[in-house]
């Protein structure tokens, strides 16, 4: 690949080699079944220790859950999204000036988890963001987009 993120606004016609799969590797949909018990985690119980068991349990036993009364405002949220494709729409060149392939960075961005060492990459571009405590690492994120802080 000519650029290092794949958000770089080149279209590609054909996957590049780098991130196809062996077939072997490939999920088989045909045998995935349906999931019709999504944990659902109420995060306004007053039992702690109770959330704590279910977020465990979810995440062992589904790998994921839905969280409901978060208290997260839904402007914040969309916000958030805003943000983000603000960011991901920036100039490639704007982008890579904080790509870095060192899978132990708290403030990245990357295209896989550690490109040095996978033989098959996923197709997506991560913003890798450490948040607590929010005071030593917030000097890190980026500045661009200015709202991006």
């Amino acid at each position: 690949m000519d650029t290092k993120v794949l958000s770089s606004g080149i279209r590609y016609t054909n996957l590049p080699e780098g991130y196809v799969r062996p077939e072997s590797e490939r999920p088989n949909l045909s045998e995935v079944s349906e999931c019709k018990n999504v944990p659902v985690i109420d995060l306004a119980c007053d039992d702690r220790s109770l959330i704590v068991q279910q977020v465990a349990d979810a995440c062992k036993n589904y790998g994921f859950f839905q969280a409901i009364n978060h208290e997260v405002p839904l402007e914040t949220v969309e916000r958030v999204l805003e943000v983000a494709k603000e960011f991901f729409n920036l100039p490639v060149e704007e982008k890579l000036k904080l790509y870095s392939d060192d899978p132990s960075k708290t403030m990245r961005l990357s295209t896989s988890f550690n490109v040095n060492k996978e033989k098959v990459h996923n197709w997506r571009d991560y913003l890798r963001l450490h948040c607590y405590p929010l005071d030593k690492y917030v000097p890190e994120w980026p500045s661009n987009p200015s709202t991006f802080k």
